[in-house]
């Protein structure tokens, strides 16, 4: 009986094991790779497409360099699933993005592997400077590797970090993949100028016209040549990106096909011994091997389940998402009102600017994965008359806290922050749950901050953010809405006005944002136990509703629910407001987000996990019953 060929993939159980295959062996892993990266995304969704375009460059760094004592960091960390097949999580990969599952970024506590945790952008060549610099004082041993790229070199903190390499000449080697992508494709003159890939005939004919000329020098045509070849101002450098990194004072090579791995691992065994800061410039395909994320890399950056076979997304869901409503109605806003622009940092898709970019081309700004310069580019419109909306999830928001308070709150500028993915995200994980988001801007003078409960609400709070002379903040969840009734027209709510839901007088619930419904729930579950509460909808964090505060007050029992940490949200706010007003304190509880990171798993699972059902709401609401 003819036995089956196992496959290569089963006999990798670490980086070292690499090392006895040969190209050829390589070549076909990268195939079995890529089948269990779209199988096992297909399941649980992920970062697929810029995952598949990494796949070889992944394989050539581990069959050279020596991990763990050689440290390969993945900046973003969204493309690091082929490494973590081949770093001894294969039997775990079925696990990924799950709840108690390996993560879907790099993570220390996983892996000896995992030099640093990532999720954000653009951190990795500060890292690598900082563990080379600590590697060089030590003694130690190791090459630091860091891979950028999809996007993540447009941001500013790179471009400090590669001075800084360059100026210390520190020994850091910098791979930059570069496959014109981020999650949207890339934008801003830096991105256009890496895109002159001077790979193909037109490069290749100069070059040699070039050297043919030099040549026919007589006498010192050679010496020229060999001289042009040794200098900074190599031909290749004065023809291709690599001008800009020499610049930076960086050994540069490139660019190379980043999925011939026989090129690949010689360029990096050549490389591997030169001491000082060397860049690889590499160019990939994002999606490489799945036609369906080849031909639509954005929609398969970060993807939800699908069908491997057609590509359709398994959750179409019955409602439209939160980002869907948003998009739509900043679309119908902007129709008569050409005061409003959109900005968005390099996720024009994710926060549901497509249509708006399509239909006012003239309004909108993709600035790239710059979350600060995109906040101070919004105070610049503003001062002009504009009505800048930034649209940013609550995680990346924090990147750009400086220029929010000093570019917009300071000189109190209109400008409106549309705060996606706040609160609870799921199986992305604590980089990029925005548990913050009420705490840090609630505390910044000028700032009107409010959370809807629904897509109604989200509709007309953008309407109202719209109408302010200052400052405005909007944060909504992840996800689908509710399926609320959307009304064709627009009502201005009252700022800082609470909308009580249902009335009681045994307790006061407040929810806010995407706790509100629970909270209605739970207060159906407290009347069958003879319990009859308040059910208040507070929709502003700031400026809180005085009324409401004195409702809790004088009732005497509160629960505040909010997905927020608990530290400085919307419980905090109302016992400062309490103290402030001389009031009677109630008895009170305060339920959110609880003061660590929270982690992956499915947003009902994570949900479950941190009490923020209705039926936890009803437990915890009763204990203050308890004496």
């Amino acid at each position: 009986m003819k036995t089956e060929k196992r496959r290569i993939l089963e006999l990798i159980n670490g980086p070292e094991d690499l090392k006895s295959l040969r190209i050829e062996d390589l070549e076909e892993l990268a195939s079995e790779i890529r089948e269990v990266i779209i199988d096992v995304v297909s399941e649980n969704g992920g970062h697929l497409a810029p995952n598949l375009g990494v796949v070889e460059l992944t394989l050539a760094l581990h069959y050279v360099f020596d991990s763990p004592v050689d440290s390969v960091i993945f900046d973003v960390g969204h493309q690091s699933y082929a490494h973590k097949l081949i770093t001894g999580r294969r039997d775990k990969f079925r696990t990924l993005r799950k709840f108690k599952g390996i993560a879907g970024f790099p993570k220390r506590s996983e892996s000896i592997h995992d030099p640093f945790d990532t999720g954000h952008s653009s951190t990795s060549i500060s890292v690598g400077l900082g563990m080379s610099t600590a590697r060089s004082l030590k003694g130690q041993k190791g090459k630091v590797v860091v891979v950028i790229g999809d996007g993540s070199m447009t941001a500013g903190l790179a471009f400090e970090a590669l001075n800084m390499a360059g100026h210390t000449e520190s020994d850091l080697l910098v791979v930059l993949n570069d496959n014109e992508m981020s999650i949207s494709p890339n934008v801003g003159a830096f991105s256009s100028f890496l895109s002159r890939k001077m790979r193909g005939r037109r490069f290749q004919y100069l070059k040699r016209e070039l050297e043919n000329f030099f040549r026919s020098i007589p006498g010192v045509g050679e010496n020229i040549l060999s001289f042009i070849k040794k200098s900074e101002d190599s031909i290749i450098t004065l023809f291709t990106p690599g001008m800009l990194f020499e610049a930076f004072r960086f050994k540069y090579i490139g660019p190379i096909n980043g999925h011939n791995i026989e090129l690949l691992v010689k360029t990096f065994n050549e490389i591997r011994d030169l001491s000082g800061p060397v860049l690889v410039h590499v160019l990939t395909k994002k999606g490489k091997g799945y036609p369906f994320a080849e031909a639509d890399p954005s929609k398969f950056h970060g993807v939800g389940p699908f069908e491997k076979e057609t590509g359709r997304l398994k959750d179409e869901g019955q409602y439209p998402t939160y980002t869907q409503i948003f998009g739509n109605t900043l679309v119908e806003l902007a129709e008569e009102d050409k005061r409003i622009f959109a900005i968005t940092a390099a996720m024009k898709e994710g926060t549901g600017l497509k249509l708006f970019s399509e239909r006012f081309r003239d309004r909108f700004v993709d600035v790239g994965i710059a979350e600060q310069h995109a906040v101070t580019f919004a105070a610049g419109l503003a001062v002009e008359g504009f009505r800048p909306v930034v649209a940013i999830y609550s995680t990346f928001l924090q990147r750009a806290y400086d220029q929010i308070i000093h570019d917009v709150c300071l000189p109190n500028l209109h400008v409106v922050f549309a705060v996606d993915r706040a609160g609870l995200v799921g199986e992305d994980g604590p980089t990029h749950h925005g548990q913050f988001d009420l705490s840090y801007l609630r505390c910044l003078p000028n700032m009107t901050l409010m959370a809807p409960k629904d897509e109604s609400e989200l509709r007309n709070m953008l309407y109202t953010a719209l109408s302010l002379e200052g400052p405005a903040a909007i944060r909504y969840p992840r996800g689908r809405g509710i399926g609320a009734r959307l009304q064709k027209e627009f009502t201005l709510i009252p700022i800082g006005r609470a909308e009580i839901l249902r009335d009681g007088k045994d307790l006061v619930i407040v929810g806010i944002g995407s706790t509100t419904y629970p909270c209605m729930k739970a207060g159906l579950l407290l009347k069958e136990r003879g319990v009859d509460p308040f059910i208040i909808n507070a929709r502003f964090v700031k400026p809180l509703d005085q009324e409401m505060v004195r409702l809790i007050s004088e009732v005497g029992r509160c629960l505040v629910v909010e997905e927020n940490s608990t530290l400085g949200g919307l419980g905090s706010a109302i016992l400062e407001e309490i103290s402030k007003l001389g009031l009677r304190f109630p008895k009170i509880s305060i339920h959110g987000l609880p003061d660590r990171f929270v982690e992956h798993g499915s947003i009902s699972e994570i949900r479950e996990l941190v009490g923020l059902t209705p039926q936890f709401i009803c437990q915890k609401a009763l204990e203050l019953f308890k004496t």
